[in-house]
């Protein structure tokens, strides 16, 4: 291990070095800066990230429409969680296709997790572009690009760990068949995933995931590593039918594990993973107890660093104020007031390309130059526009030019979104200060 790589324990086998690319990361800092940096201002083209961020920028010098993090509120979710999940007793290898951005990801690596959790080849290959060492790809992997990708890099580096999921006997075949016919490598280490009823993927009895197993074990190219699923698919709340729905799924995978367990089906260490950022605490109610010597529990939730004032602030049982001090929304959109056509009409800067959408349209918090009037609603969103309702607004209250603070909902929307995002200080912060740019790639 060099001085370049980021160390740290995790796991429960010993073998557990995951790594990142310090040199690689910190070299964002060098990038320069220019039109092509969605509402950078002017001022700062030319300038590299590090020479900017030295003259302690305001975030009132940036431009509209505009997605910020508060830097307070990602420390405070990130070692939540970090905690949470060693009091817990299992590992957390966050989902890093929420943010893809290596930067966060190293903060959640040097906090205890076990990996980073992605879901393409592709994701999977930047991931390696920047160091990281331990990466379980939540996916079946059947192109045969990254599918020879993923063998040949093993083979390149004894210490990388990769693994990928199977769901049907045809797709451990074609897996087979695509490293057959390529050079000689390390096993491929597959996870079988038990799906659900009209669920996402994953076989959908224990009887067809054994199957699967089977095929797995009998290839010369493969070895079976765990057991995996996504329990999110299979309910959206927190009735007790969605409840009920989510615990008895998570049985099933305990029970599929433990069954290829008992018949030696593992060659070595096994993993058992689950978990979104919607019921985590069920998946460890359900799955911590099997973790021992040979079994690692892996928690896969990716949206609790950034976290929301939507969705995920109703569903998440770890969410404020219901858990004190509980995760917060790290995220917020700014738009600009730029038209006041009808009394009780708003239009923002802000729309579907800026702005998260599919789990819930924004919410207005608070304004910078005026007044948000009571009953402030955010109605449709166009391509570039946001349509904020103002009932028995006065149109002095939200005069054009003032900045609307926005809630938004969904983090793995925004950030597809951005290529570059500011952190600032504080979004409660009278006035807020950028102190870091956090570098996407999408």
């Amino acid at each position: 291990m060099t001085d370049r790589a980021v160390t740290q324990g995790f796991g429960r086998r010993g073998r557990d070095a995951v790594i990142i690319d310090n040199d690689v990361v910190d070299a964002l800092a060098h990038e320069l800066l220019g039109p092509h940096d969605k509402s950078v201002p002017p001022a700062a083209w030319g300038h590299t990230v590090r020479e900017y961020l030295s003259g302690a920028p305001e975030l009132t010098h940036w431009q509209t429409p505009l997605l910020t993090l508060d830097r307070a509120r990602l420390d405070a979710n990130r070692d939540l969680m970090a905690q949470w999940t060693a009091t817990a007793g299992v590992a957390l290898a966050p989902h890093g296709k929420t943010t893809m951005a290596p930067q966060l990801w190293r903060e959640q690596l040097i906090a205890g997790s076990w990996g980073i959790t992605l879901a393409t080849a592709w994701q999977a290959q930047l991931a390696r572009s920047f160091g990281v060492g331990r990466i379980m790809l939540a996916n079946a992997l059947v192109d045969p690009v990254g599918l020879v990708w993923a063998a040949a890099e093993s083979a390149r580096d004894a210490d990388f760990e990769f693994y990928c999921w199977a769901d049907g006997v045809a797709t451990v075949e074609l897996m087979d068949k695509i490293l057959r016919e390529t050079a000689a490598s390390p096993r491929v280490r597959v996870l079988v995933e038990l799906g659900g009823p009209h669920g996402r993927t994953g076989a959908r009895t224990r009887a067809e995931a054994l199957a699967v197993a089977a095929a797995v074990a009998a290839s010369e190219r493969l070895t079976l590593a765990g057991v995996a699923g996504y329990e999110g698919a299979l309910a959206h709340d927190r009735t007790p039918a969605g409840i009920a729905a989510v615990c008895g799924y998570l049985r099933e995978l305990a029970t599929l594990h433990t069954e290829l367990a008992a018949t030696g089906a593992y060659s070595g260490p096994s993993l058992i993973t689950a978990g979104g950022s919607a019921y985590p605490e069920l998946v460890v109610d359900e799955l911590a107890g099997l973790a021992d010597a040979s079994t690692t529990v892996v928690l896969r939730s990716g949206a609790y660093l950034v976290h929301d004032d939507g969705f995920y602030a109703g569903i998440s049982p770890l969410a404020a104020p219901a858990v004190d001090p509980g995760l917060r929304a790290a995220m917020h959109g700014w738009a600009r007031v730029v038209s006041r056509p009808e009394p009780e009409l708003a239009l923002l800067d802000g729309g579907k390309r800026d702005f998260p959408f599919d789990e819930g349209l924004p919410v207005p918090q608070q304004v910078i130059g005026g007044t948000l009037p009571p009953g402030a609603v955010v109605t449709a969103l166009n391509d570039q526009h946001t349509f904020l309702r103002l009932p028995g607004a006065a149109s002095t209250d939200l005069p054009v030019g003032s900045v609307v603070r926005l809630g938004l909902s969904h983090p793995c929307t925004a950030f597809d979104k951005w290529r570059l995002i500011p952190v600032i200080d504080s979004a409660d912060a009278v006035n807020p200060r950028v102190v870091d740019l956090i570098r996407t790639y999408f």
